[in-house]
């Protein structure tokens, strides 16, 4: 999946962003929103867009459009930028395949270093109970 083909389906907004940038904070909208609207694009399958849907469910809103700001440098476009290498990142960490896990067995000395571990916290229980006189 290349998400640069997804490019003309972005949606950008400008607003005023806090932090550096003396009196050009008041004055210049740099912070750089993105927006995704997952369900009305053209370019993804339906496979794609469950996919997405699903993995990035935490990041939607309740239509499911994707939205990503950038602030931190003073310019527009850095910002713009910055926000739109995120959602590429975004999108290829979404569509890749988890690497399948290998079942290992356990080291002898990690079994050994359990079953001492066990016995010394049941000789500390064993401590804890009432005397018998």
């Amino acid at each position: 999946m290349d998400p640069t083909r997804l490019f003309p389906e972005l949606q950008f907004q400008f607003a005023r962003s806090g932090g550096k940038g003396g009196q050009n904070v008041n004055k210049v909208a740099s912070k750089a929103e993105l927006y995704f609207d997952i369900p009305k694009s053209a370019v993804l399958t339906e496979e794609e867009k469950a996919v997405l849907l699903d993995k990035l469910s935490n990041k939607l809103t309740s239509e499911g459009v994707l939205v990503l700001y950038h602030q931190t440098d003073r310019s527009q476009l850095v910002n713009r930028d910055k926000v739109t290498e995120k959602f590429y990142q975004l999108i290829r960490k979404a569509f890749e395949k988890p690497k399948p896990r290998k079942a290992t067995r356990p080291t002898k000395a990690s079994l050994e270093e359990k079953k001492q571990e066990k016995q010394r916290r049941g000789e500390v229980k064993a401590g804890r109970r009432k005397v018998d006189y």
